[in-house]
């Protein structure tokens, strides 16, 4: 208590007058339904646009991943990225380098959208304001919160993943002297349903559901981090700089964790199936693994790591710098 000139107690504050007020000045704005339809379909619309320069990597990537499984039952050499890349253009022509997109497009409505807002959802409860009145989340929160959205997105989205995957090796089917496989999206759903009933739409999704989660992890999480942290330690301020710095990050991140995940997804997915829908090279996510490390090497885990890589590191870097421009032209803030 403190006395005043008149012999008065009053009570001291509990607060120092010069600590600013809340809400901090850089706290994120109110979670609304008009917010969250906005950041869905900014997040769809920079997907595409993303993957429209980087797609054909992918289609590499995966061409990289089945043909080494090829390699090791005939004992060919094992194909490089260029190597691929030529291979597909002189023999099946450039369309071959986007085999697939329909699928992907269709799959980032479910799976990009949906794994970014469940993360902006998920994380918020864990916001919390320090001392200097700037808004902090802690690291364990924000990686177990990507996590979780990565695996509710992919969960959604799974059927998706598995007729991009066909579409994006039917040029080697072809080349190989099989019968054709995958003619259109629609075609493909319906071949899977009747090979398998509902449950085939689902193949795959352990190892898809665990790459999604490390590259959510990798992607979402890290960025979010990453910015916190280039803010904090290097002074960097909201834009382009700060923008490109924190998606290179995840980037490199969600590369490193994904590819094992995504090298078993493929495999998986790829595998062809007997009349009643049952796998005929793999069990199971693990009898992949044990095959894979046994038969080819653990280094086979992260086959095609480079261009996953040049993917990645561009997707994340238009990805969150169109996501992030969009948001400021609405006049919201960003992560």
């Amino acid at each position: 208590m403190d006395k005043d000139e008149q012999n008065y107690w009053h009570l001291r504050p509990l607060y120092n007058e010069n600590v600013p007020s809340l809400p901090p000045v850089n706290v994120v704005e109110p979670l609304t339904a008009r917010n969250l339809v906005q950041l869905y379909f900014n997040t769809f619309f920079a997907a595409n646009f993303a993957e429209s320069w980087v797609f054909w990597m992918d289609v590499a990537k995966t061409r990289m991943q089945v043909e080494g499984e090829e390699a090791k039952k005939t004992g060919a050499r094992m194909p490089t990225f260029r190597a691929t890349i030529k291979n597909m253009i002189q023999v099946e022509g450039f369309k071959s380098l986007y085999s697939g997109f329909s699928a992907m497009v269709t799959r980032n409505f479910l799976f990009n959208s949906v794994r970014v807002v469940l993360y902006d959802i998920f994380r918020r409860p864990f916001l919390y304001v320090n001392e200097n009145n700037e808004e902090r989340l802690g690291t364990h929160w924000a990686l177990g919160c990507s996590f979780a959205a990565g695996c509710i997105a992919q969960g959604l989205s799974n059927p998706f993943d598995i007729v991009k995957v066909r579409m994006q090796t039917e040029g080697r089917r072809l080349q190989l002297g099989y019968e054709p496989r995958v003619k259109n999206m629609v075609q493909a759903f319906g071949d899977i349903y009747r090979q398998g009933g509902l449950p085939s739409m689902w193949k795959g999704v352990g190892p898809s559901c665990l790459r999604a989660c490390l590259m959510t992890t990798g992607d979402v999480g890290t960025y979010d981090l990453s910015k916190r942290m280039l803010k904090r330690f290097l002074g960097l301020e909201e834009g382009i700089p700060l923008r490109f710095g924190a998606s290179m990050c995840a980037g490199f991140t969600a590369s490193v964790l994904s590819t094992p995940a995504d090298v078993i997804k493929s495999r998986m997915m790829n595998q062809p199936v007997d009349e009643s829908g049952k796998n005929l090279y793999y069990k199971s996510s693990l009898d992949c693994i044990r095959k894979l490390v046994k038969e080819e090497g653990a280094l086979t885990l992260y086959k095609g790591f480079i261009p996953i890589w040049f993917r990645l590191g561009p997707f994340s870097v238009i990805f969150w710098l169109s996501v992030e421009q969009l948001r400021q032209w609405e006049g919201q803030v960003g992560f």
